[in-house]
């Protein structure tokens, strides 16, 4: 029997080394520490900190390439000794995982029922009306809505949320003495991140269970963590509990993450800035075809009836949730979407316009997208990426005098040109959105496009490239058209503030007023969430 007043979970002297043909990288460095029972603590680190890996070794996950050292000692025994087949029985019933993105985690062939029932049958024996009747119990205890109806959905029928609760759902199934959440708030907006931050601590509260919450966000820590471990380059650099290391932080590193919050306002707009982008009224309705005839039943209305203006160095920020129609409106502005209504971009009306129009256009007009990695041809090499416009544009006439405006680009977004010749694995997610950056600028656009280009990257690189784009407006004159539902981002960089709603405008006004003083109840939501625990939150959204 193990001693009641033994931690749950002691992780003794842990690394994690993976072994490649250029050589061994250690992942994981000789890290110690201990959960309790009914208490949850936080790993905190950038990417590549080694949060996920020692988490993934608890549960013994990692793949061949891997090997790992020291005691995992669960509940009196060490995992990290246990046969296989009793690992497997610790997996799902005692200790239980919740990944950072649920649509990859989730079965996209299996319904929701299925899935948890799956975990039901394993570890528990039950099927049949009894499994179901746990099932549906599961739903309701992560507060899904209509939770009888949606047990027959499959995954991409439900939302990041809806699809991250049944998530927990699964993982808790079997009611685990330790939940491991991995990065499980990332990919949500402000308000869902809320509501699982909320849940996920009410379920702990009332289930007795402890929590590892692995996380870049230092915000999210401060809400949910009793204690915190500071990890960089796979070493715990600093243990104590949160409220103690947010007051008075002692490594250099812990310091320079809670100060790396994205700082600052927009760069200043001249009163006479002539408009660059007049759109709107838009709209970019997608038809809903049903029967067996698929005929047009109806329209998810993306874009209904929404009118944007930007001016030269000027930053517009487009805010609200995910399916609120931010992504269309900037596509459907670039003519990469098809629209309804005027868009006079440069005093021309570029509404009808078609490929062929527009291609002498793009030099003016670019795009920055979300994801680095997901918009970078991994078979190019960063030279190449970077020149595609100046060789489609046919702006540069040899090797030699393209190598040159692609060092020149590199440079202005703060990368050596001697890594020109490397591929995008080869770089950080922060690199990689600066060379994304470099490809946008290099043929000297005055209008561009930035579609969430910081919401997959850790708070202090999020911060280098909000400095890195408010330098490049001010120097070259850029507008932005900035898309995003992280608000901290926006309130660095917008000077004027859309927020939208199902697809319709539902505020809008200069972004020192916006965020001052929202007038709608769905903004003052967003702000909420958004700036729960910043102390240079408006007064307005503070708890009563």
């Amino acid at each position: 029997m193990p001693d009641p007043h033994s931690p749950l979970l002691s992780v003794e002297n842990l690394s994690v080394t993976f072994r490649s043909r250029e050589g061994d990288t250690v992942a994981v460095d000789d890290i110690a520490f201990t959960i309790d029972r009914g208490e949850t603590l936080a790993l905190v680190g950038e990417s590549g900190s080694g949060k996920s890996v020692s988490a993934l070794a608890i549960l013994r996950l990692l793949d061949s390439a891997a090997s790992q050292e020291g005691r995992i000692v669960f509940k009196g025994r060490d995992l990290a000794a246990l046969p296989e087949r009793e690992m497997r029985e610790v997996r799902g019933a005692d200790i239980t995982m919740v990944f950072q993105e649920p649509m990859t985690s989730l079965n996209p062939l299996h319904t929701i029922e299925r899935q948890i029932g799956e975990v039901l049958a394993l570890h528990r024996g039950l099927t049949g009306k009894a499994a179901r009747a746990r099932i549906l119990e599961l739903l309701e205890l992560v507060g899904l809505r209509d939770a009888r109806s949606r047990m027959g959905a499959y995954p991409h029928e439900l939302s990041g949320g809806q699809r991250q609760r049944v998530m927990i759902a699964m993982a808790l199934a079997c009611e685990p003495d330790l939940l491991v959440a991995d990065e499980p708030t990332t990919a949500l907006d402000v308000t869902v991140q809320a509501q699982i931050l909320a849940l996920l601590a009410e379920l702990r509260q009332r289930l007795g269970m402890a929590m590892l919450f692995i996380t870049h966000d230092l915000g999210i820590v401060e809400r949910i963590a009793d204690r915190v471990c500071v990890m960089l380059k796979g070493k715990i650099v600093e243990a104590g509990a949160t409220a103690e290391v947010f007051r008075a932080p002692r490594h250099e590193y812990t310091r320079r993450l809670i100060a790396s919050e994205p700082k600052g306002r927009g760069n200043p707009v001249a009163a006479d800035a002539p408009p660059l982008v007049e759109a709107g009224p838009l709209k970019v309705w997608f038809p809903i075809k049903t029967g067996f005839l698929r005929r047009t039943s109806g329209f998810v209305k993306a874009v209904d009836g929404v009118s944007v203006r930007v001016r030269a160095g000027e930053t517009v920020g487009v805010v609200g949730e995910s399916g609120s129609g931010k992504t269309t409106l900037g596509l459907a502005i670039l003519r990469l979407t098809a629209s309804e209504g005027p868009i006079v971009f440069l005093g021309q009306n570029i509404e009808n316009h078609g490929a062929a129009e527009m291609r002498p256009l793009r030099r003016d007009m670019q795009v920055v997208f979300q994801d680095p990695y997901g918009s970078l041809s991994p078979r190019m090499s960063v030279a190449d990426i970077v020149a595609e416009g100046l060789v489609v544009q046919g702006a540069v006439r040899g090797r030699a005098e393209r190598r040159a405006v692609v060092a020149k680009a590199l440079r202005d977004v703060g990368l050596d040109p001697s890594t020109m010749d490397r591929y995008p694995h080869e770089f950080s997610g922060g690199q990689r959105q600066r060379i994304a950056i470099a490809r946008a600028i290099v043929l000297g656009p005055k209008f561009v496009v930035l579609d969430e280009p910081t919401s997959a990257l850790d708070r202090s690189v999020q911060a280098q490239i909000v400095n890195l784009l408010r330098d490049l407006q001010r120097e070259r004159g850029l507008a932005y058209l900035f898309i995003s539902h992280d608000l901290k981002v926006v309130r660095a960089l917008a000077n004027h503030v859309v927020v939208m709603q199902n697809g319709q405008v539902v505020e809008e006004g200069p972004a020192e007023a916006i965020f001052a003083n929202p007038r709608t109840e769905y903004t003052r939501t967003l702000f909420k969430a958004a700036f729960a625990l910043d102390s240079d939150a408006p007064t307005e959204l503070e708890p009563a």
